[in-house]
């Protein structure tokens, strides 16, 4: 196997694998989104903020490994998604900033601008935040309105490779319905698993009772749009490669087949499913809270990264030009070099260790 080819693969899965992680940790927002409306009482806003403050540096820090991975890796696909589309990820980042701060401010001494002002911070982060995570992930497969023009690098006024073609500058994804309904999908997936969380926690008390009545509307409407994502997923027109010359072609039914293609692909969606419902299902039925939410957790970091590497694996275009197909971006047309891969191909050797270092945070960080 060529060893470019094979590298190439390796990071899009190793990305991939952190996208699907970082969905998972998004229950840290997924709490915040309680506050406001569920969590009314100040009592009940303490115990939101104590628990999601013990954990939103983990989340944190996954997305911006996330990010460092992309750009390493798949430098042009970081140009011109984070680069092009800035606004989308502009709104994104503000979004995590205000989190910290809020965290740190909540009640502080000498608060200015009062308690709630933080509480709303944290509140458009759990709800907003996801959401919009969401619909970035959805560009995976509707593309955004970019050009690539790699002799632009020589251009002494502007040396930027890709340019977006509409002056929305990545807030035009809000316009697809798909980018919607996956953004609707992370935020729910996001409530539930934080619901199920703080019901891990004895100290909930009477607020318990709350969060499981928010959990049979959040449980049930989740299911429900990841069907519904699936199914649309599996519909779609998609983009495949020719590897011979690199052009891109559109292609119907292109994800199901990747699905069918790659049967380990699709056998992960399918055990990651099972999994979810499974954990649901468990917790509906009052058994063990505690490790409902790790084992539906665990379903959703299968069944995300089943589909995002459905978007990039079999010859897939994962980030299409919809202002001209011949510039949507490959794995193969947007990874770094051969030695760079290599390089980071040793360093990988070191992700048990930083597993391990999350694991040993996460249990001390209670």
């Amino acid at each position: 196997m060529d060893t470019l080819y094979f590298l190439q693969h390796y990071w899009w899965a190793l990305v991939s694998l952190l996208g699907a992680i970082l969905v998972f940790l998004l229950f840290v927002q997924g709490m915040q989104s309680l506050l406001l409306m569920t969590a009314r009482t100040d009592t009940e806003k303490d115990t939101v903020a104590k628990y999601a403050g013990h954990k939103w540096e983990i989340t944190f820090t996954t997305l911006v490994t996330f990010g460092g991975a992309a750009f390493a890796s798949f430098p042009l696909f970081y140009s011109t998604s984070f680069g092009g589309a800035y606004w989308l990820w502009i709104c994104i980042l503000l979004l995590f900033v205000i989190q910290a701060v809020s965290f740190e401010y909540r009640k502080a001494a000498g608060n200015l601008v009062g308690t709630r002002t933080f509480e709303i911070f944290l509140f458009l982060n759990g709800s907003m935040g996801t959401f919009l995570l969401g619909v970035a992930v959805g560009t995976f497969f509707t593309g955004g309105a970019f050009i690539v023009d790699k002799g632009a690098i020589t251009d002494i006024a502007s040396p930027a490779i890709s340019r977006w073609t509409n002056p929305w500058h990545g807030i035009d994804a809000m316009a697809d319905p798909f980018n919607w309904l996956m953004g609707i999908t992370v935020f729910l997936a996001a409530r539930t698993l934080g619901l199920m969380y703080l019901l891990t926690k004895p100290e909930c008390g009477d607020f318990a009772a709350k969060c499981r009545k928010s959990m049979s509307v959040s449980a049930p409407a989740f299911v429900l749009c990841f069907a519904a994502l699936a199914v649309w997923i599996m519909l779609r027109t998609g983009y495949g490669v020719d590897t011979s010359d690199g052009s891109i072609y559109p292609e119907q039914y292109k994800y199901l087949h990747n699905m069918i293609e790659c049967p380990w692909i699709a056998a992960m969606l399918l055990i990651g499913t099972v999994t979810v419902i499974t954990g649901l299902v468990r917790h509906f039925m009052e058994r063990g809270y505690k490790s409902n939410f790790y084992i539906t957790g665990s379903g959703t970091v299968l069944a995300v990264w089943a589909i995002l590497l459905c978007a990039g694996f079999n010859d897939t275009a994962y980030y299409v030009s919809t202002a001209d197909i011949r510039d949507s971006l490959t794995i193969y047309n947007s990874s770094s070099s051969l030695f760079t891969l290599k390089v980071m191909a040793y360093v990988s050797a070191a992700i048990p260790f930083v597993i391990a270092y999350i694991a040993w945070a996460w249990k001390k960080l209670r």
